[in-house]
Parts: C-alpha cells; structure tokens; sequence
C-alpha cells in the first residue's frame, strides 16, 4: 500500500480561522496530497491595527520572513488584515503572502466598506475585532467571521476572504514557469 505523501504548510497566526483558509486551499490544489498545516506564532513587525495598504502588506510579508528563517515546510503562508481611508470612504482588506523555496506571492482582498465611526476608532489606536465587538456585542469575532460576518450578515465571512485572496496568490505555484522571470525569456 503506497504511503500518502504530505505537505506541511504553516501560518503565521494561531488564529484559526487563518489556519483553516490555508489549509482549505492548499487542500484543493494538492487533493493527493494530505495537508500537515500548523499555525505558529510570527511577528508582523507592525502595530495590531494595521492602517495602510504599505503597512498591512508588509506584516504580511513580515510574517512568512519570520517562519522562513526559523521553520521548515513546504509552504509558508500569512494573512494581515487593515484598514485605510481610501478617497470614496475607508475600508477593510487584507494582505495574503504565500511562498515556498523558490517563490513569494503577494495578493490582496477585496475591499469591505467600514462605516466611519469605526474608522475612526481604528485612527484613535483601537483595533478592528474588539470594535466590532463593542458594535454588535458580539465576543472574540475576529476568530469567526470577523467584521466582513458582522457587516455582510454573514454572506461573506472573515475566512471566505482570506480563502479567495489565497486562491488566487497560488497561481505561481501551479505555473511556475510562467513567474520565475529570466531575463532572455519572452512570452
């Protein structure tokens, strides 16, 4: 009986609704494979609320950099949530970063339209899971459905946002021929 082979993936959070998004990708893409996928502990190098495309980005980036430099595995993956005060009104996104021996991915979310008054909590240094708690009275949402839950009536959750941002960031995995530039290549 052959012996199933593994791939062991970890994520820069023990939040498990990051945890779960990984592994559920990684999972579609590698069917034959089963998925060891850990969540452990690295630091983004940014505040708890990120503000800004730049800042959000990098504590991503931050934390596959960390797990790379202490850890082995087959795939690194981090997802940061931020928040920023675009021209047409302020919103939610998150940053994914995803990468292996020989490649980093970088993709971002969509936007989540935030109502002002919770903009400008996150602007006074709160961060955005404990605000919506106090908004809809709910506990510990950021490891559930998160503020998209909460804002979506549950349509759209924290982790279907982290599930589709990964989704696509895996694309230079599949087809690394196509991403790893060399300098006489020409499409």
């Amino acid at each position: 009986m052959a012996s199933i082979k593994t791939i062991k993936v970890l994520v820069g959070s023990q939040n498990p609704v990051k945890i779960s998004a990984a592994k559920s990708v990684i999972a579609r893409y590698f069917p034959e494979y089963q998925i060891d996928c850990q969540g452990l502990h690295a630091p983004s190098g940014v505040p708890e609320q990120p503000l800004g495309e730049e800042q959000t980005r990098l504590g991503a980036q931050n934390r596959v950099s960390y797990l790379q430099q202490h850890h082995d595995a087959d795939f690194f993956c981090a997802m940061e949530g931020g928040a920023h005060q675009f021209s047409y009104g302020p919103a939610t996104f998150a940053y994914v970063v995803v990468a292996n021996a020989h490649y980093t991915s970088v993709n971002r979310s969509s936007n989540l339209p935030l109502p002002q008054p919770i903009y400008n909590a996150l602007m006074a240094g709160e961060e955005l899971g404990p605000v919506m708690d106090r908004v809809f009275n709910t506990t510990n949402i950021k490891q559930q459905g998160g503020a998209i839950g909460l804002l979506t009536n549950h349509v759209a959750t924290r982790e279907s946002t982290y599930t589709q941002a990964l989704t696509l960031a895996m694309a230079p995995f599949l087809h690394p021929h196509l991403y790893i530039e060399k300098a006489s290549d020409e499409v």
